[in-house]
């Protein structure tokens, strides 16, 4: 019974102290999308909540910002050791709330460590520089947190996604308020736990549960200097409108349509295990999987090994099988798309439709769509579907995949299957997206690279990537300050210099 399940309410030290019976909305249900039980209850926030995170959070800045960038960054070590001893339980409960298979849940907490790790190095590349400009004059740069900030973190990465930011943050010097998915509480409730026990003060690291009300007043909070956001491109596109008018620096990444081109010198058994994985990896529930595959010209022997290698997969969460989609709306979503996909002229080559009459839990398995040049705007080839369906079209030539590709408003990522380097070099420097893969249909940047679709497309609204330096930039503020202290320099002011000269 939902009741039985545990109650995760917001982690912070004002919620520790509130007195019972403060009116909220009613809990919402945490399902385990493998069999549809009812695991936990999320703790619905509210305005107040955020009034009161937010004083904590300013009232913790001056001592957090006030250690060095060493000394926090040395908590951020602790905090990576506190998670690898804890590996398997947090492991354990990605797969139970979000559905991953088990190397999937692995990759999301590795993925997420080397984020944390990243953090480790910014005393080596956070220091500012000092540099002599003129006679007796030197100018030099100081990197400062700018305050209290808050990251609004997806449903499909529960460990990865929030220490893309969160990490970068706490380390800059800031006071972070993390707002987890509802759909998806659990880990980093436990995660919290261990920011915690590393040694991050009770009020520098705090989350705020909840849905849309909690996401707004986040937004319009004119104590949070920076906010950012994962998720839809629609939504993102709002909360980044929302949060710049109430003065904030916002960062916020939306979805993607994601293009494969398969050249005709591809080598076929590495593509199609890579496309497959692209697509069916993750049930589809990542910004980076593969949605549309161009082939250039027909390619018969590559499209039967996509769609034998995507028949092969079984349902489940073990490495190699593919796990449930989140929820029962987003599996009828996925469904909605391959039927209308169907009705209006696309050949299903793989269905897994049939998953999603499995009674218990949230299924649909790998689906394969061909569709004619006369589809090239059906919904399905434009909108995120978000979900086990690649869509495949052939086109004549490399010019009109390109085409094709720049034509969609996303921008995250894209991907060239070739054994030319010519052709590779050809479509890294002309696809329209910003994260690109020759041979690798999930080309996600690796630290010290950072993270980020292309600015002003609809993947990416704000300016800076959402981890590495990109975040490092973002979550901080410089100061250049110009000195003189001598007034008998070796060397006479430049002209250029307007420090005592009229």
């Amino acid at each position: 019974m939902a009741d039985a399940a545990p109650l995760l309410p917001s982690f912070g030290p004002w919620r520790e102290g509130q007195a019972a019976g403060v009116k909220r909305p009613a809990p919402l249900d945490v399902e385990c999308p493998a069999d549809g039980k009812i695991i936990a209850r999320v703790e619905m926030g509210t305005v107040a909540d955020v009034d009161a995170a937010v004083k904590v959070a300013k009232e913790a800045l001056p001592a957090w910002s006030g250690l060095t960038m060493k000394a926090r960054a040395t908590i951020m070590i602790k905090f990576h050791n506190l998670v690898t001893q804890h590996s398997d339980e947090l492991v354990g409960l990605i797969m139970k709330e979000h559905g991953k298979n088990r190397k999937e849940a692995e990759g999301d907490l590795a993925k997420g460590l080397e984020t944390v790790e990243w953090a480790f190095s910014m005393p080596q590349v956070g220091q500012g520089k000092i540099l002599p400009v003129s006679g007796g004059i030197y100018c030099h740069d100081m990197r400062e947190p700018v305050g209290v900030v808050t990251c609004i973190a997806p449903c499909n990465f529960p460990f990865m996604v929030p220490m893309w930011t969160v990490p970068i943050a706490l380390v800059s010097g800031n006071t972070v308020i993390l707002k987890p998915s509802e759909k998806v509480p659990m880990t980093m409730a436990r995660a919290a736990e261990l920011f915690i026990q590393a040694g991050v003060p009770r009020g520098a690291f705090q989350m705020v549960n909840g849905g849309r009300e909690v996401v707004e007043a986040l937004c319009d909070h004119k104590e949070i200097a920076a906010l950012t956001f994962v998720g839809s491109s629609s939504v993102a596109e709002l909360v980044h409108q929302r949060a710049t008018a109430a003065g904030k620096k916002a960062l916020c990444l939306g979805g993607a349509k994601n293009h494969l081109v398969a050249a005709p010198d591809c080598d076929i058994e590495m593509a199609s295990s890579d496309i497959v994985v692209s697509f069916s990896g993750c049930s589809g529930q990542r910004c980076m999987a593969a949605a549309i595959l161009l082939t250039i010209g027909d390619q018969p022997k590559l499209l039967e090994k996509v769609c034998a290698k995507a028949k092969a997969l079984g349902r489940g969460q073990e490495g190699g099988q593919v796990g449930p989609v989140i929820d029962k709306a987003a599996q009828e979503r996925i469904v909605r798309h391959i039927n209308a996909a169907e009705r209006d002229g696309a050949t299903v080559l793989v269905d897994g439709r049939s998953w999603a009459e499995e009674k218990s839990g949230h299924w649909v398995g790998p689906t394969v769509l061909q569709f004619p040049p006369e589809m090239k705007d059906h919904p399905a080839m434009r909108e995120e579907i978000f979900g086990p369906v690649l869509c495949v079209r052939t086109v004549k030539d490399a010019q009109e995949a390109l085409d094709v590709e720049a034509a969609d408003p996303h921008g995250n990522a894209a991907c060239i299957y070739t054994q030319s380097g010519e052709t590779a070099d050809w479509f890294a420097r002309n696809f329209g997206a910003a994260m690109i893969g020759v041979n690798i249909g999930v080309p996600v940047p690796r630290e010290p690279f950072s993270f980020g679709g292309l600015e002003g497309s609809r993947s990416k609204f704000g300016e800076h990537d959402i981890t590495g330096e990109g975040a490092m930039n973002f979550f901080t503020k410089v100061r250049k300050v110009t000195t003189r202290w001598t007034s008998k320099p070796n060397a006479a002011p430049d002209l250029a210099s307007f420090a005592g000269v009229m």
